[in-house]
């Protein structure tokens, strides 16, 4: 009989090796050891409004309170029917055609939902095409239900609006699905309604799955609007993401949607799968549930925040600000959603590496942001902020990112620096 080596590793899925997710990654774990030491730490690097001040609106919170004795059972494995009816309400008002409370998908946030949507989808090599740069659970869970990324790109030249062409360009015989995130983490971009035609178009042309992602789809800035895709897509499968996460600021309760439209012949088969691999993790956070239709249903509460004088709006007001008053940095201002996602320019970009920096900002200005390539794109000039803080915080944040960049400038070859 063999003994037990207390030294002999647990070996892991080799696929792991593959998934980023460095928004909570090492530079996040370098910063709760610095936090140890008792350094202060500004932390940009996830959308968490509760964590910057904000609250979940007060009548979503006196619901829950008020349904509190009637959450210690298990739900239906799609919900709460009384949460169901609203989202689908919510989604019939708004055009989504085929809104039934038997088409919703209630889960542990919309990350946990896009996670069977891909399990449901999936075969092992099978393809889905993916915005870069992405939400980068996206990529993992496509990788880690044994998918591959296929990634079109979101062009910082055009506003990071993508381009239908390429995107067609990139199906082939193992495509099942095309992403969308509108409006768009971690670019801010809000696609208009003539993109999404065309891209609507694409995914019926082969017959492809939608999954679109539009959990930011309330916060908007000046006269940028939102335009949901499943009314587009009429009888094409598509599978619209929401939640209580952003929009309402309620992150901790982990509720989000999924509400499957188009042909119901279509989509029987991909209904039942979802079905049972929400029945195997029994059921979502119930809850949060009791929330949804006081969130849906009454008063607009992120509209005022993302107005001039508003908070969320003030703060990229600086984010913009702070990025036309330097030489180091260009920005595509976001037209929606919680993030900044500047571009290192000119000298200060010779050789730049953007881990590098965020590990710079980290140990040495106290900043906490997201390199660039955490988003799964190819080049190494970005990095994303959070538009949570207050104003005046994000101004003092680029002051310091100013301050290093002007030193990586001032050490850059001058016959070498970049335009």
């Amino acid at each position: 009989m063999s003994s037990f080596n207390p030294r002999h590793k647990i070996a892991t899925r080799t696929r792991l090796s593959e998934v980023r997710y460095e928004i909570r990654g090492e530079l996040a774990r370098r910063a709760r050891e610095l936090e140890a030491q008792g350094r202060r730490l500004i932390k940009l690097n996830i959308g968490n409004p509760g964590a910057f001040g904000f609250r979940a609106p007060e009548p979503l919170q006196r619901a829950i309170a008020d349904h509190i004795a009637r959450t210690d059972p298990y739900t239906h494995q799609q919900g709460l029917p009384e949460a169901r009816a609203a989202i689908a309400a919510f989604h019939k008002a708004r055009g989504t055609p085929n809104a039934s409370p038997e088409r919703v998908f209630v889960g542990n946030g919309v990350s946990e939902l896009i996670d069977i949507a891909l399990r449901a989808l999936l075969n092992p090599g099978e393809e889905v095409l993916v915005p870069s740069p992405d939400y980068p659970l996206w990529s993992a869970a496509t990788i880690l239900n044994d998918g591959r990324p296929v990634y079109y790109k979101l062009d910082r030249d055009n506003g990071f609006l993508p381009d239908p062409e390429q995107i067609e360009s990139l199906v082939s015989s193992r495509t099942r699905a095309i992403v969308l995130i509108n409006p768009n983490n971690p670019t801010g971009a809000s696609y208009p309604r003539a993109l999404l035609e065309r891209i609507v178009e694409i995914a019926r042309r082969y017959r492809l799955l939608l999954l679109v992602d539009e959990i930011y789809d309330g916060i908007l800035y000046d006269d940028a609007t939102f335009q949901p895709v499943a009314p587009l897509a009429g009888d094409l499968p598509c599978l619209s993401f929401g939640g209580l996460s952003k929009v309402h600021r309620a992150c901790g309760w982990r509720v989000g949607w999924a509400v499957l439209s188009g042909d119901a012949l279509a989509c029987g088969d991909y209904h039942h799968a979802l079905d049972l691999l929400g029945a195997l993790r029994l059921c979502a956070n119930v809850p949060g549930q009791f929330a949804i239709e006081q969130a849906l249903h009454g008063e607009d509460t992120i509209s005022a925040l993302c107005r001039p004088g508003g908070r969320l709006y003030e703060t990229r007001r600086a984010l913009i600000e702070s990025c036309a008053a330097s030489e180091h940095l260009a920005l595509v201002p976001p037209a929606g959603a919680l993030y900044g996602f500047p571009r290192v320019v000119g000298a200060a970009a010779t050789g730049f590496d953007d881990h590098a920096f965020a590990l710079e900002m980290l140990e040495q200005e106290d900043v906490l942001i997201v390199p660039g390539t955490s988003f799964n794109v190819p080049y190494r000039d970005h990095f994303r902020v959070t538009l949570l803080p207050e104003a005046p915080v994000l101004r003092e944040v680029f002051a310091r990112i100013e301050r290093v960049l002007a030193r990586r400038a001032e050490q850059a070859p001058r016959s070498t620096a970049v335009a």
